[in-house]
Protein backbone atom coordinates (compact mmCIF):
# COMPACT_ATOMS: atom_id res chain seq x y z
CA UNK A 1 0.00 0.00 0.00
CA UNK A 2 3.08 2.56 0.45
CA UNK A 3 3.88 2.04 -2.84
CA UNK A 4 0.89 2.59 -3.81
CA UNK A 5 0.59 5.85 -2.54
CA UNK A 6 4.10 6.82 -3.27
CA UNK A 7 3.15 7.04 -6.94
CA UNK A 8 0.23 8.95 -6.65
CA UNK A 9 1.62 11.40 -4.07
CA UNK A 10 4.57 11.18 -7.04
CA UNK A 11 1.62 11.92 -9.64
CA UNK A 12 0.05 15.11 -7.83
CA UNK A 13 3.68 16.52 -7.49
CA UNK A 14 4.22 16.42 -11.14
CA UNK A 15 0.42 17.66 -12.10
CA UNK A 16 1.10 20.43 -9.46
CA UNK A 17 4.36 21.26 -11.00
CA UNK A 18 2.88 21.29 -14.56
CA UNK A 19 -0.09 23.94 -13.41
CA UNK A 20 2.34 26.23 -11.74
CA UNK A 21 4.56 26.45 -14.66
CA UNK A 22 1.41 26.27 -17.32
CA UNK A 23 3.12 23.03 -19.03
CA UNK A 24 1.83 20.18 -19.81
CA UNK A 25 4.28 16.91 -18.83
CA UNK A 26 4.85 14.48 -21.57
CA UNK A 27 3.05 10.80 -21.08
CA UNK A 28 0.35 12.28 -19.09
CA UNK A 29 -0.20 10.51 -16.01
CA UNK A 30 2.66 8.89 -15.93
CA UNK A 31 4.75 11.50 -16.46
CA UNK A 32 3.76 13.46 -13.85
CA UNK A 33 4.36 10.62 -11.46
CA UNK A 34 8.06 10.42 -13.58
CA UNK A 35 8.60 14.12 -12.37
CA UNK A 36 7.33 14.05 -9.18
CA UNK A 37 9.74 11.25 -8.05
CA UNK A 38 12.64 12.46 -10.04
CA UNK A 39 11.44 15.93 -8.73
CA UNK A 40 11.96 14.56 -4.93
CA UNK A 41 14.83 13.21 -5.98
CA UNK A 42 16.39 16.63 -7.55
CA UNK A 43 15.75 18.43 -4.36
CA UNK A 44 17.18 15.82 -1.98
CA UNK A 45 20.21 16.28 -3.79
CA UNK A 46 20.22 19.80 -4.74
CA UNK A 47 19.24 20.84 -1.02
CA UNK A 48 20.69 18.54 0.92
CA UNK A 49 20.08 18.74 4.89
CA UNK A 50 17.33 21.07 3.60
CA UNK A 51 15.32 18.84 1.58
CA UNK A 52 13.35 17.56 4.99
CA UNK A 53 11.35 20.04 5.49
CA UNK A 54 7.58 20.76 5.55
CA UNK A 55 4.63 18.02 5.14
CA UNK A 56 5.52 14.43 4.77
CA UNK A 57 3.21 11.84 2.75
CA UNK A 58 4.62 8.52 1.49
CA UNK A 59 7.90 9.36 2.50
CA UNK A 60 8.08 12.81 -0.17
CA UNK A 61 8.39 15.50 1.63
CA UNK A 62 6.03 17.76 -0.43
CA UNK A 63 7.49 21.28 -0.75
CA UNK A 64 10.83 20.15 -1.81
CA UNK A 65 9.33 17.94 -3.87
CA UNK A 66 7.66 20.64 -5.63
CA UNK A 67 10.24 22.55 -6.37
CA UNK A 68 12.60 19.61 -7.45
CA UNK A 69 9.80 18.87 -9.41
CA UNK A 70 9.20 22.33 -11.22
CA UNK A 71 13.28 22.29 -11.68
CA UNK A 72 12.53 18.74 -13.49
CA UNK A 73 9.18 20.25 -15.31
CA UNK A 74 11.56 22.92 -16.60
CA UNK A 75 14.14 21.65 -18.03
CA UNK A 76 12.63 19.03 -19.55
CA UNK A 77 10.28 21.82 -21.40
CA UNK A 78 13.67 23.33 -22.41
CA UNK A 79 14.84 20.18 -23.93
CA UNK A 80 11.81 18.97 -25.73
CA UNK A 81 11.63 22.94 -27.22
CA UNK A 82 14.98 22.62 -28.67
CA UNK A 83 14.65 19.41 -29.63
CA UNK A 84 11.45 20.61 -31.97
CA UNK A 85 13.50 22.80 -33.55
CA UNK A 86 15.64 20.38 -35.10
Amino acid sequence: MGFILYLIVGGLIGWLAGLILGKDVPMGCIGNIIAGIIGSWIAGELLGGFSNFGPEIAGIHIIPALIGAIIFVFLLSLILRAAKKK
